[in-house]
């Protein structure tokens, strides 16, 4: 402790330091460096204490921990500090959410006035109240599925309009608005500033997602905050919130904390952003990015049509060049060639059919004209017919008076039977062969035309 020496002048003020707290008064006032050297004496004499509680805050800093242990029943939280030495004694596996039990010594700074409590020992009790409430409802979400990816609704490729909810004047949204204006200068954004901690969290942010859910313009939302410990960041893992971004039908991107802040929504949003900077990223494309990329995609189309075009012209080339192509005429002559060889073969063909063909009827014809009666009657012979028409084959049946009809070669008689007569054979005729065909003509009613 300070060994404060005062110097007292007659008739003045006693120097500041020379007054205890407990004398000072409004003509006599005590002096900070007294005040804080006195407050480090009296909480120096409480010793060590064993204390039960949550770890809410567990940074690692240079080898050290500086954190924060809530209360199991109220909102009560202490500052603590491990140094490395100490730390090295320590179970490994301390994290935010452990339910401990620690020894704790109250250390306050004189220089600074800040009060904290260092740890010389910590032990596990059991998972902390809020991590074990955490852990039940984080199974629950996702035996329902809220956690499946299928469920999760993909980001448009460029928002016309972004939603944004985030606390009022806050370094998230200014975080937000600059990286995705640095990316895309003309995006657009709609605001619903709602508080990022405490009671009003949870209905604030809800009130802001329905409002911007029901506006068709909006068609992502990005719900963003800054870093904090996990005591501050609980309202983003409350069932409601949880339940209504899943139930929006509006893609939803959450932006909250940093990377190792992980609460529930992380889960159920259908984008996780590690950071409010890191959410402009993924919602806006980078036009810097986007125009080489069309740059190089038209450079790749050029070159690909390009040796399309090359690739043809070398082919029409290749199919010029051959000779088909190259002097047609040939092979027209040599083709005249052959057509002209092949159509005298056609013609002699065709005369030679055609001749035996000729041949053929014109035998066909004679022997049709051996048989034919006409030939009968060419040679003189008659044919008789009765009135009906029926042949005469028999004198009997054309007794005298009966009047026949005789066909000859040229034209047709009128004639009347003058009945049946003997048959003779006139002077100096010779009578007809026997197998001669005017045998049958005569006896199937044909007359010589002189009989007739």
């Amino acid at each position: 402790m300070t060994s404060f020496q005062p110097e007292t002048v007659p008739g003045q003020a006693p120097p500041a330091d020379s007054v205890h707290p407990r004398d000072s008064r409004t003509d006599a006032p005590t002096s900070v460096s007294r005040l804080n050297d006195t407050i480090r004496g009296f909480i120096e004499r409480w010793g060590s204490v064993w204390v039960e509680g949550e770890i809410t805050s567990f940074n690692r800093r240079g080898g050290n921990v500086f954190g924060r242990l809530k209360d199991l029943g109220t909102e009560s939280t202490v500052a603590f500090r491990i140094w490395s030495s100490t730390l090295a004694r320590m179970p490994k596996d301390l994290k935010v959410g452990d339910h401990v039990v620690a020894c704790v010594k109250a250390d306050y700074f004189p220089r600074t006035g800040d009060f904290s409590f260092a740890i010389s020992a910590m032990r596990h009790v059991g998972l902390g109240e809020q991590l074990e409430r955490l852990e039940r409802l984080r199974v629950q979400l996702r035996s329902e599925g809220l956690f499946d990816p299928v469920r999760k609704k993909k980001l448009p490729f460029l928002p016309h309009c972004i939603g944004l909810i985030t606390g009022e004047n806050s370094d998230a949204e200014k975080d937000v608005h600059r990286n995705a204006e640095l990316r895309w200068p003309r995006v657009r954004f709609r605001t619903q500033h709602a508080a990022v901690q405490g009671d009003r969290c949870v209905p604030e942010t809800i009130a802001a997602l329905k409002i911007l859910d029901a506006d068709p313009d909006v068609d992502v939302i990005v719900i963003a905050r800054g870093g904090g410990d996990p005591q501050t960041l609980l309202g983003f893992s409350d069932e409601r919130l949880l339940r209504a971004v899943a139930a929006a039908s509006t893609p939803v991107v959450s932006a909250i904390g940093h990377e190792n802040d992980r609460p529930l929504l992380d889960e159920v949003a259908d984008v996780r952003a590690s950071t409010p900077t890191d959410a402009a990223k993924r919602v806006v494309p980078d036009v810097s990015e986007q125009r080489a990329l069309v740059a190089q995609l038209r450079a790749r189309l050029t070159g690909r049509l390009t040796q399309r075009v090359l690739h043809d012209i070398a082919q029409l080339e290749q199919i010029r060049s051959r000779p088909a192509l190259r002097t047609p005429h040939t092979m027209l002559t040599s083709r005249a060639q052959e057509l002209w060889m092949l159509s005298n073969r056609g013609r002699d063909i065709v005369d030679r059919r055609l001749e035996s063909e000729r041949r053929r009827a014109s035998e066909l014809g004679a022997g049709l004209r051996a048989l034919s009666p006409l030939a009968t009657l060419a040679r003189g012979y008659a044919i008789a017919q009765l009135p009906d028409g029926a042949v005469v084959r028999d004198a009997a049946d054309a007794p005298a008076g009966t009047t026949l009809r005789l066909t000859l070669e040229q034209g047709t008689l009128a004639a009347r039977s003058g009945g049946a007569v003997a048959d003779v054979v006139p002077h100096g005729t010779t009578p007809p062969p026997p197998t001669d065909p005017l045998d049958d003509e005569a006896r199937d009613g044909g007359v010589p035309t002189d009989a007739a």
